[in-house]
Formats: C-alpha cells, sequence, structure tokens
C-alpha cells in the first residue's frame, strides 16, 4: 500500500504541464499602462527594422555587403522580438498567464536560436567594417556576394543543433510542485529553481554554451575593432578617419547595448540577481535594442537618411 502511495505521490510529482509567468503581476495598477508601453515599443520595432529591410533591398546605392547585413540584422531584430513580445502583450491583456510546457519549450529555443544568430552576425559586421578600413583595396574581392551569403547563413545555422540539445536538455528535467516562473517569458535560470532533480550538472552546460556563443563572438569582435582602431589612427587626415569612425560607431553601439545586458544575465551568478533586475536587463536586450538599433544605424548614416528620403515621402 505504501509503495504505491510513493508510485502515486511520484506520478503527481513528475507532471507539470504547464507552467504561469509571472511577468509583471507584481505591478497589479499597472497592466493596462505596461501593455500600451510594449504594445507602442513593438510595433516601432516592426516599423523601425521592416524600414531597414526595405531600403536596404531597394536602393541600388545600398547593395552593398554591410547594408546586406544591417538588412538581415534587422530580420534577426523582428524574429528576436516577435518570439516574446506577442506572448508578454496577451499575458497583460488578458492577465492569464499560462504557458504549456511544450510553448515554454519552443519560445526558449528559438529565443536562444535567434540571439546566437545575432551574436554571430553582429560578429560578421565587424569583420565586414575591418575588412573596408584595413584591406580597402580588395574589400569587393574579399566581400563578395557569395562569400556574405555564406557569413550570412553560417550566422543563422551555427548554434541550432547545439541550441535544440540544450533545450531538450533543459526541459528533460522534471517540473513537479511550483509551476510559477518568475519572469516575462520562458528561459533557463528561471526555470531551473523549479526542476526537483539535480540541476547543477545542465547549469554548468547553460553556461559553457553561453560562454562559447557569446564570449567566442565578443573576442572575435574586440579583435576586429583593435586592428580597425590602430588603422584608423595611422589615416593622415583627420576627415578620413572621422568617416572611419563614423561608419564603425553605430555597429559598436549596437554590439555594447546587447552584449553588456546580455552577459550580465547569463554570465552572472545566480546569487547576485534580484528577479527584478532579471526581467530589466531581459528587457532591455529583448526589447530595447532592437527598437533603438534602427534609430542608431538611421540617424548616424547619411546613405540611410538619403534611402529613407527617397522612399518615403517629404
Amino acid at each position: 500500500h505504501r509503495q504505491k502511495k510513493d508510485t502515486m505521490a511520484e506520478e503527481n510529482l513528475t507532471y507539470v504541464k504547464e507552467f504561469i509567468l509571472l511577468g509583471f503581476s507584481d505591478l497589479p495598477n499597472l497592466q493596462g499602462f505596461l501593455f500600451g508601453i510594449f504594445f507602442v515599443i513593438y510595433i516601432s520595432i516592426l516599423i523601425g527594422n521592416g524600414l531597414l529591410i526595405v531600403i536596404t533591398k531597394t536602393d541600388p546605392a545600398l547593395h552593398i555587403p554591410m547594408y546586406f547585413f544591417l538588412g538581415n540584422f534587422s530580420f534577426l531584430e523582428i524574429c528576436y522580438t516577435s518570439v516574446t513580445m506577442p506572448r508578454m502583450l496577451a499575458d497583460l491583456w488578458t492577465q492569464k498567464r499560462t504557458i504549456s510546457l511544450l510553448a515554454c519549450a519552443v519560445q526558449t529555443c528559438f529565443l536562444y536560436i535567434f540571439g546566437v544568430a545575432e551574436c554571430f552576425l553582429l560578429t560578421v559586421m565587424a569583420y565586414d567594417r575591418y575588412v573596408a578600413i584595413t584591406k580597402p583595396l580588395y574589400y569587393t574581392l574579399i566581400m563578395n556576394h557569395k562569400v556574405c551569403v555564406q557569413l550570412v547563413v553560417t550566422s543563422w545555422l551555427t548554434g541550432i543543433p547545439v541550441l535544440i540539445g540544450q533545450t531538450y536538455r533543459i526541459f528533460s528535467l522534471n517540473f513537479c510542485g511550483p509551476n510559477k516562473i518568475n519572469h516575462i517569458f520562458c528561459d533557463a535560470p528561471p526555470l531551473f529553481p523549479l526542476a526537483c532533480t539535480d540541476t547543477y550538472k545542465i547549469e554548468v552546460s547553460v553556461h559553457v554554451v553561453a560562454l562559447l556563443f557569446v564570449t567566442v563572438p565578443f573576442v572575435l569582435i574586440l579583435a576586429s575593432y583593435i586592428k580597425i582602431i590602430t588603422t584608423i589612427m595611422k589615416l593622415p587626415s583627420t576627415s578620413g578617419r572621422s568617416k572611419a569612425f563614423s561608419t564603425c560607431s553605430s555597429h559598436l553601439m549596437v554590439v555594447c547595448f546587447f552584449y553588456g545586458s546580455g552577459s550580465i544575465v547569463y554570465l552572472q551568478p545566480k546569487s547576485s540577481q534580484s528577479s527584478r533586475s532579471r526581467k530589466m536587463l531581459a528587457l532591455f536586450y529583448t526589447t530595447v535594442t532592437p527598437m533603438f538599433n534602427p534609430l542608431i544605424y538611421s540617424l548616424r548614416n547619411k546613405d540611410v537618411i538619403a534611402a529613407l528620403r527617397k522612399l518615403l515621402p517629404k
């Protein structure tokens, strides 16, 4: 009888069929206000990045590698935000907040795939600037269309097998008892405390993968910029220097935004993070960066402004 009881308890334990995403439920009076703000942010991300995609495709003056990568990056930003934002808006609107285990796994997986693709694409963009500034005579030869397409495809696909494997491992854990995720979307760090099995090994592997896919691109970006800056400093004319700096500065700003907030979330020890600060940082790299990306690139770029003027009636 006791054995039967134990197996029944075990059966009750093993299956959490759905989670509750707490999101901003600790601010009950601000639900409508938050919905309004995030709705405006999401629409502006779609419009801003959508416009960048359109002009990089339609304007012949922008048919160069730098803008080919920028168009792809904008598309990636739209995909990346669309993994979390519509769900978050629906939760704020309906107050339901439940998400099935499968939907949670799918969201986590796509979030990682797009996030890693973004890291690699930012690296490719840094490499493009590096070739343009350090080897200007060979630029069109090195960065031909075929190479550009290969670099973009590689950025998109490299992490997929590893990240699907990681997601599978995370969601193979036994979740029992508490099913409230204290976060705005499904992600590994807030999920681990809900598991009833030992998560140490998987947590280590998540950190290792994050280190690998975040740090390696970051080191490559850093190396590219060290080379770029040393080359720029050797340029004889100040106008040449400022032009070279201005083509790199927008990319550098996006890198700092995205990497700064993302690395704090994934590489910081759990104990030093409150759930509220984790939510704020997550919002930063999933919504604020994609919103500012079109602004950073268009306001600091004469070619983009010219293309926008052609596209939009004065």
